[in-house]
């Protein structure tokens, strides 16, 4: 049986605040542990700030 909307949501703030699950079902493990596994990843890519400038083309910036 797939996970109601209300259910995910639930297991999606139980996630992002950091708070244990709570239960021993496998399709809600395996939905907690997706959005943990999600986190993590976006942690790890850097987030290139402020703007980029294309000092070496000079066409670029005249269009």
């Amino acid at each position: 049986m797939p996970l109601s909307s209300y259910r995910m949501h639930r297991i999606y703030l139980a996630a992002t605040m950091n708070y244990g699950l709570g239960s021993n079902d496998p399709e809600e493990l395996a939905y907690y542990n997706k959005i943990i596994k999600e986190m993590d990843d976006m942690k790890k890519e850097p987030f290139k700030k402020g703007i980029t400038l294309n000092w070496d083309n000079p066409e670029v910036i005249q269009k």
